[in-house]
């Protein structure tokens, strides 16, 4: 099954094409994604998983499915992935959560997991996340794992970028 982290309730493992569906159910949601520049529809979606899976094999990382322990049943993507931020190549913690699966800990959960498996096996001094500046739940996310602001950038994609990072320790 491809298991790369397990937490308390959650195990992050690599996503396949078996996932459209669940992934579908996160990506297309409106309210979800209204910080981000479109809805997916089902061509994106399956692009997003393509994507992650070429991820893997080029990097060893990449967005994960997130997985209850209890259930088996996938509930959204986190990972680490190399994003254009500000103009340079850097690693970003990223997460997206179901709707009826947000307000339980789920994304801080996954986001402080791959934090800890970046830091232990990257060398990446610092990682970040990054989202549109109005984007609060996502940013409250960042910082329950221990990130702070690092700077806001016009961008031509949100308008303008907040930037959140944590330096290895």
């Amino acid at each position: 099954m491809n298991v790369i982290i397990e937490t308390e309730r959650l195990f992050l493992r690599q996503m396949n094409e078996d996932d459209f569906d669940a992934l579908y159910l996160v990506l297309s949601d409106a309210e979800i994604m209204q910080h981000y520049p479109y809805i997916f529809d089902e061509k994106k979606v399956r692009e997003w998983i393509k994507r992650n899976m070429d991820r893997y094999k080029e990097n060893g990382f990449g967005l994960w499915a997130v997985c209850l322990k209890k259930t088996g049943e996938m509930i959204g993507d986190c990972g680490l992935t190399l994003q254009n931020i500000d103009g340079k190549m850097l690693p970003e913690i990223g997460y997206h959560i179901r709707r009826d699966h947000q307000r339980k800990g789920y994304a801080k959960e996954a986001a402080k997991a791959v934090m800890d498996w970046a830091f232990m096996n990257t060398d990446y001094p610092a990682l970040y996340s990054y989202c549109k500046y109005t984007n609060l739940a996502s940013i409250k996310t960042a910082e329950s794992i221990g990130m702070s602001f690092e700077r806001e950038y016009p961008d031509e994609v949100n308008g303008i970028t907040h930037v959140s990072v944590i330096y290895k320790k």
